[in-house]
């Protein structure tokens, strides 16, 4: 049986999802199964963080192209059913209750770019430059890259990155709201890892609630967040965690509380 593309790995209460298809770390037939897959095993364990990251040299040169001339191969039906997948992933990935973090480096195109929208924030390298760039074989991004481009920076923004199927440096995505932030070269895994292990020992639940928070004001803007805001915030009262840092900060003073996620 061959290695799988992508494969999950720990490291402490951070999960990791890998990108492992050397030297291009192209995403072959398979890659979206193994993504769900990997996505099954976080979602039943006591990870409290995950990282979106591939190894080698790029990130991903992007989809296997072999892959879609199977597709034209086999007709209309089998797009359907190779298409449906890939935003599946993605929206899994996002509604994940746990922090999750992209570590960019490299070049990063179509599919691993979109995975790594799926992800709350995207850490990148400087001489990293991503594209989506499916208008050279004639189509539009699959897996939401064009939408959750647009979340982050605006329809226009979109539009250019997608019509031109150009690349784009880390720092310009990060001036547009793509990236959060834009670190040296040869330093995103180490600094991006202990960036997801501070947040793996924070208080899990109420990133949690955070996440569901923003996900309603993107859905449906202010109101629809302060709608859901109060029973959010109140909620958090019963948690063990929320308890145990109220008594330590009259006992000790801010800064003092650990949180175990419950």
């Amino acid at each position: 049986m061959a290695e799988p593309t992508i494969a999950l790995a720990r490291d402490g209460a951070v999960a990791q999802i890998v990108l492992a298809n050397p030297p291009l770390n192209l995403f072959t037939d398979t890659a979206f199964a193994e993504l769900m897959a990997c996505l099954d095993e976080v979602e039943g364990s006591d990870a409290r963080a995950l990282v979106w990251r591939a190894e080698g040299e790029i990130f991903t040169g992007g989809v296997d192209v072999n892959a879609f001339q199977r597709v034209v191969d086999a007709g209309p039906g089998e797009a359907s059913r190779f298409a449906r997948p890939l935003i599946d992933g993605v929206r899994r990935l996002e509604a994940l209750e746990i922090p999750t973090l992209a570590l960019v480096h490299g070049l990063c195109l179509t599919a691993g770019l979109e995975v790594a929208l799926g992800c709350d924030l995207i850490w990148a390298e400087e001489s990293s430059r991503f594209g989506l760039v499916e208008a050279v074989v004639g189509l539009t991004p699959g897996a939401g890259g064009t939408q959750r481009i647009a979340e982050r920076a605006g329809p226009a923004r979109a539009r250019e990155l997608v019509y031109t199927g150009g690349l784009y440096d880390a720092a310009t995505l990060e001036r547009w709201g793509v990236v959060n932030r834009v670190v040296g070269d040869g330093t995103v895994h180490e600094k991006g890892m202990r960036f997801a292990e501070r947040l793996a020992t924070g208080p899990t639940r109420a990133h949690a609630a955070t996440k569901d928070i923003v996900r309603a004001f993107c859905e449906g803007g202010v109101d629809r967040a302060d709608q859901l805001t109060p029973g959010q915030f109140s909620g958090l009262f019963a948690t063990e965690d929320l308890q145990a840092a109220v008594r330590s900060f009259l006992a000790e003073g801010p800064g003092k509380a650990t949180f175990e996620g419950r």
